[in-house]
């Protein structure tokens, strides 16, 4: 009895790591995931708490820096900076660029990386640069991530890594 369970273990383990490996290699070149909850609904109003404030009313441009917080819905993004940037008519934000430390939280998932590019109108976010995505207890880690809000997706791009709890003892 106890060989059985020794033998079962071990195929456990061999079916995991082999699973692993299987989704390392198919996403060395991308890998879709979803991201957050529900989708994002871009058109909700984005609150932003700071330690500074620079805003220049000749670009359209507004400077955030020290302990930025911005939220939209159940999504919230953290970072040292971010700057603004209004549309041409100045009716809203047609961008917004975060750098330094960025932490994106939608729903139970949590994605970190060095810059992280918002455009309003497209409804996406890119981060770039040590990307790390947080699924409870499974991680996902790439150079880029694009995040579709509309529909809650993600797609993960270079040098794509995953670690997968597979819920076994």
């Amino acid at each position: 009895m106890k060989k059985v369970r020794e033998n079962m273990g071990l195929r456990l383990l061999l079916t995991a790591l082999f699973v692993a490996l299987l989704s390392t290699a198919a996403t060395a070149q991308g890998a879709s995931v979803a991201f957050g909850t529900i989708a994002q609904d871009t058109s909700l109003p984005v609150e932003v708490s700071s330690d500074e404030l620079a805003v220049d009313q000749q670009t359209g441009v507004a400077v955030f820096t020290g302990n930025v917080v911005i939220g939209q819905g159940d999504m919230r993004l953290s970072a040292r900076r971010v700057e603004v940037v209004y549309s041409e008519n100045a009716d809203g934000i047609a961008s917004m660029q975060a750098t330094g430390g960025v932490t994106l939280v939608s729903g139970n998932d949590a994605a970190e990386a060095q810059r992280a590019d918002y455009s309003i109108d497209d409804g996406t976010i890119v981060m770039r640069g040590n990307v790390l995505l947080a699924q409870g207890a499974s991680a996902l880690s790439a150079d880029t991530m694009t995040i579709r809000l509309r529909d809650g997706t993600a797609r993960m791009q270079g040098n794509v890594r995953t670690r997968l709890q597979t819920g076994g003892n």
